[in-house]
């Protein structure tokens, strides 16, 4: 976070606001809010509360801006919803109440600090830090920041399991169209209990099942982690915001999907996925897509958590831009058409799938559009932050900047807010793969990718010309093995950590060959061939008994945080090691006491 700006006095009262008028209901949670339950019960509110900045209009008052508030909870039942049994985790019921109360704490100040629209921004983040009790809490925690009694900003943090980011843009248009007078049409969206009855029928449970297989065929296949390479470790990493505000960009995008047919944001996606894929040297690129399912009507304005991931796989593997856009559309479509899911029957298919596969889920990358969305106000008011109250500019032709850090699980995080009259997004990069000014670089390169994808379709192969962006270096001891780029040293490191110091060799050779392999770690032919190896790694017991199935086991459980480490497809338990640890040959001679995968019990 910014350094912020000094205190100055202020005076804090709590409104308690009652309402009635609702309709009471109770009924099954949605996929969406099991999803996101599992979530908040897991993290850290910080990291999964979400929050936003509503600037008020001039001439508000305090009752009116209470009032329109109160409009929104009697509207909308997400806001009047709890879940009144959480004790043995996600629960299974959802109960919205027809009366009730919430309150709202209004921070009076004689003298704003620093820039007014930074400091609302800054308190929206601090009421992220406290947990939303599900049984009890509402889902909006309200502040209303006021300059000698006038309403300036509301600064809330919201309840994932209740609100997105797109739920957000909702309440915000129709809260500021309540105070300009305006009625809100009757709501034709799907509120949260109308979702979970599609979603419980035979059809939407036919739905799920669908979407399983697809995550599952993606899972099983694709790299497990787009930037494994050296120095890519940990599952929370602290991550600056970097923003990017380009009319270039934006004309370009135009001109681009005039020139191809393709829409603007499939086209900016297509970009993205085509430079991440290249800088990260993948032939494919997986990204997490989240409110795809605001894509269908009936969704589109509904005040629900509806950001389950899309998850889409591109395969990189084309000559040209103008071809991979024509992919993108369909891979696109058809990861959005499998975003709706059981988020536990899915982490249950993700935990057996990875065991057998000996991999670790990594949500590498996500690329979040929000910028079509109702009323969007750059996410977690990014653009307030930036000083988007200011008196309007000529737009900047290619402007970055840079703004606080927050943890993420992730190693790129791209939001895009909006495509016109700018290109309006921020980015966090995991600063262990990109210096700032790499990442710089990586959105700079984006532009220009843009802008070559204007005017001609432009070869793959001439991105590293075109962008400026070089791919990943790694050195000869990396290799590809089940679509994954692996380090055989370090499978070999960490699974001797995790078995105790016990010494471990790994080989890694191509199908048709021997065993034995060639270099330190029987690399074979040089990583940038892509020609996937077969893992094998020897393990010596010493004096006690050792199974593959403990072995893999153990790897398993060290796996997270290492995307360089993929489990062995077979585990050669030996006695003791060779006096020539370093050689795979010397290991081959050693008498062999068990083998196997170590996916199941049993070896050979």
């Amino acid at each position: 976070m910014s350094e912020r700006a000094p205190s100055l006095p202020r005076t804090s009262r709590t409104l308690t606001v009652p309402y009635t008028g609702g309709e009471e209901r109770r009924g099954p949670v949605t996929m969406g809010q099991a999803n996101m339950i599992r979530c908040m019960l897991r993290d850290e509110p910080a990291h999964i509360n979400i929050h936003d900045v509503w600037p008020v209009p001039d001439g508000t008052r305090t009752e009116d801006a209470v009032d329109a508030l109160r409009a929104l909870v009697v509207r909308h039942e997400a806001l009047r919803t709890t879940f009144p049994d959480t004790s043995g985790g996600v629960p299974a019921e959802q109960v919205v109440s027809a009366e009730g109360e919430f309150t709202v704490t209004v921070l009076d100040h004689g003298e704003l600090p620093g820039e007014p629209a930074v400091y609302a921004e800054e308190l929206a983040r601090e009421a992220r830090d406290a947990r939303f009790r599900l049984d009890r809490d509402p889902a909006l925690r309200i502040l209303l920041v006021t300059l000698d009694g006038a309403p300036r900003f509301v600064s809330l943090a919201a309840s994932h399991a209740l609100t997105d980011v797109g739920a957000l843009s909702v309440l915000k248009e129709e809260w500021l169209g309540l105070l300009a007078g305006d009625e809100p049409p009757p709501s034709a969206s799907h509120t949260p209990l109308d979702l979970a009855a599609e979603e419980t029928s035979p059809a939407g449970l036919r739905k799920s099942q669908a979407s399983l297989r697809h995550w599952e065929r993606i899972i099983r296949t694709g790299p497990q982690a787009m930037f494994a390479e050296p120095g890519a470790e940990g599952t929370e990493i602290r991550t600056p915001r970097l923003v990017l505000r380009s009319r270039r960009a934006s004309l370009a995008l135009a001109r681009a999907a005039e020139r191809t047919g393709g829409l603007p944001a499939t086209v900016l996606l297509t970009a993205w996925c085509a430079l991440v894929g290249h800088r990260a040297g993948q032939p494919e690129c997986v990204t997490a897509v989240p409110t795809s399912n605001r894509y269908h009507p009936r969704l589109a304005r509904s005040v629900n958590t509806l950001s389950q991931d899309a998850l889409l796989s591109l395969d990189l593997r084309v000559e040209s831009f103008d071809e991979l856009l024509r992919k993108a559309w369909g891979a696109a479509l058809n990861a959005y058409r499998h975003s709706q899911f059981d988020a536990l029957a899915l982490w249950d298919m993700i935990g057996r799938t990875t065991v057998e596969r000996g991999s670790q889920f990594a949500r590498d990358v996500v690329f979040n559009d929000v910028s079509t969305l109702p009323a969007t106000v750059a996410a977690t008011t990014d653009e307030a932050a930036a000083g988007a109250d200011a008196p309007a500019a000529e737009p900047p032709e290619l402007e970055l900047s840079w703004g606080p850090d927050q943890v993420l699980p992730t190693r790129i995080l791209t939001f895009v807010y909006a495509t016109e009259p700018v290109v309006h997004l921020a980015t966090w990069a995991d600063p262990s793969l990109f210096r700032r000014e790499e990442a710089e670089a990586l959105l700079t390169g984006l532009v220009r990718l843009l802008e070559a994808a204007a005017t001609a379709d432009v070869p793959l192969a001439s991105l590293t010309e075109v962008t400026g962006v070089r791919p990943a270096v790694r050195g000869p001891e990396w290799v590809r093995a089940d679509g994954s780029w692996v380090s055989p040293p370090l499978v070999a490191e960490a699974l001797g950590k995790a078995l105790g110091g016990r010494a471990v060799h790994v080989v890694a050779r191509t199908p048709e060959s021997g065993a034995s392999g060639d270099g330190p770690s029987g690399a074979g032919a040089h990583p940038g061939s892509g020609e996937d190896r077969v893992l094998t790694a020897f393990v010596a017991a010493g004096l006690s008994p050792l199974t593959p199935v403990e072995a893999h086991t153990a790897l398993m459980d060290a796996l997270p945080g290492r995307p360089g480490v993929l489990a062995p497809h077979r585990y050669v338990i030996v006695q003791d090691p060779p006096a020539e640890a370093d050689r795979a040959d010397a290991w081959l001679r050693q008498q062999i006491l068990v083998e196997g995968t170590g996916r199941d019990r049993d070896v050979t």
